[in-house]
Formats: structure tokens, C-alpha cells, sequence
């Protein structure tokens, strides 16, 4: 028990799990637009709303496209572009990252991201779990200035990559936050906070609703995931309000 609060960060792609995460324990919301690319870029116009309606901060992706995270000088403008609009209507941080084709830290473009984002927190995403050595791009981003990393230890799912992260929460310790996401668990929970410095976690304990579109012709599809089609992402409260729990309980 160390008595410290843990951070509580959930991704949403959505108004409605933005209003229901904000309300039932998540400290901090992730925004982003495509859930089947893993994220992107939201619009300034939903952001706008939901930060008149939650008490919480609320970070951006700034992504302009999935696939990878290589980025075209046309693409890079972009982001920068999308950082001072987002910014401009109430973006407290931004979530982004920027590889090589050698799957290095492209230190380049994410020097002029930072900048952009002036005094404005920023976290490195899970482009880091695609890099040859983490440890290494670990000192990269912590000379950048990034004030957190988004990881599940380099694999799929955190259990999977639990030993690494272990090492990567240690050799951060406080120079960064090390972030662990990808489909956390409890169990997860116990084992990453022994190390001592467990001080934030990512989780969007999302469910997928029907649609309430009822009439509309069910043999039409749309999307190219089967997850998707016909139904509304959000957030479950039952299982924020237990994660917030459980994350109570180790303290």
C-alpha cells in the first residue's frame, strides 16, 4: 500500500463514453477517432463538447491516418495543424509518435510536434511498442521532454509483456511515467505495482451497445469490421467502477 492515488485513463471514441467514463471513476480521457485503426485524430468539433461537459482533462491522438506511424512532410503539417486547432478549443495534452522505417524514434519529427504543443503535456503512444529495442527508445523520448509513454512492454497485450515493463517502469522511475495499456487486467495490476512506481494506467473497459436503428436494413453493411457492424462503442460503467476499485485497492 503506498497511499497514492493511481491514474485512471481511459481512450474513448465517442461522446457518450466520454459522459459515462468521466462519470464513474476514469481520471483522465483519451480521445480519438477510428477504434479499427487503433486511433486517430478526433474532430475539434466533439472534443469542444465534451470538454464543456466533463470535469476531467482530456488528451488528444493526433494521428492523421493508421497504418504506421511514418510520416509524409504533407502528414506532418497536418499534425501540426491539428495540434494548434485542438489545443486552441481545449486540448489539455497530446497523445502521438513518430518511427523511422527502422522503427527508431523519429526524433526529428517529434522535436517539432512538442514545440507545437508549447507548455502542453504529451504522451508517446503505443508506436513505441513497435520499436526494435525499447529500452533505447526509452532515452530517446525521455531527452525529448515527453512526459509519459503509452506501452504494453514492446507485445500484444500487457500480460504478454509484463517482464519489460517491470524494467521499463525501474529504469523510468521519475523521468517519465510510464503508462501500461493494452488489454490490462487486474492481474496485471498486482504485478506492475510492485515495482513502486506504478503511478498511472490505460484502460477503456469499452463495450459495444446495439444500435437503437431498429428499422434500418440489417443486411446493408458498412463497416468493414464485424465487431462494429450495428453497434455503438462506449464504455460499460460496471466495469470502470470495478477497475477504479481494484486500482484503490492496491494503494
Amino acid at each position: 500500500m503506498t497511499g497514492k492515488r493511481i491514474l485512471f485513463e481511459a481512450p474513448v471514441y465517442t461522446h457518450e463514453a466520454a459522459i459515462l467514463a468521466a462519470a464513474n471513476g476514469v481520471d483522465r480521457l483519451e480521445l480519438c477517432a477510428d477504434f479499427g485503426e487503433g486511433g486517430t485524430t478526433p474532430s475539434a468539433g466533439l472534443l469542444k463538447v465534451i470538454k464543456r461537459q466533463v470535469p476531467v482533462p482530456v488528451f488528444v491522438m493526433i494521428r492523421p491516418r493508421g497504418g504506421d506511424f511514418m510520416y509524409s512532410p504533407g502528414e506532418l503539417e497536418a499534425m501540426l495543424a491539428d495540434i494548434k486547432i485542438l489545443g486552441d478549443v481545449g486540448a489539455d495534452g497530446f497523445v502521438f509518435g513518430a518511427l523511422h522505417s527502422t522503427g527508431k524514434v523519429d526524433v526529428d519529427a517529434c522535436k517539432r510536434l512538442l514545440e507545437a504543443a508549447q507548455d502542453k503535456p504529451c504522451t508517446f503512444h503505443r508506436a513505441f511498442d513497435k520499436v526494435p529495442d525499447q529500452f533505447t527508445a526509452l532515452e530517446s523520448i525521455v531527452s525529448l521532454g515527453f512526459k509519459r509513454i503509452l506501452t504494453s512492454g514492446g507485445k500484444n497485450r500487457v500480460s504478454e509483456g509484463l517482464s519489460v515493463l517491470t524494467e521499463l517502469l525501474t529504469r523510468a522511475a521519475n523521468r517519465v511515467t510510464v503508462l501500461p495499456g493494452g488489454g490490462l487486467t487486474a492481474e496485471d495490476l498486482v504485478h506492475l505495482n510492485q515495482s513502486g512506481f506504478l503511478r498511472e494506467v490505460h484502460s477503456s473497459c469499452k463495450y459495444f451497445r446495439p444500435s437503437e436503428g431498429s428499422q434500418q436494413k440489417s443486411e446493408v453493411r458498412l463497416s468493414l469490421l464485424d465487431q462494429t457492424e450495428g453497434k455503438v462503442l462506449t464504455v460499460d460503467p460496471a466495469l470502470v467502477q470495478s477497475f477504479r476499485n481494484t486500482l484503490d485497492d492496491l494503494r
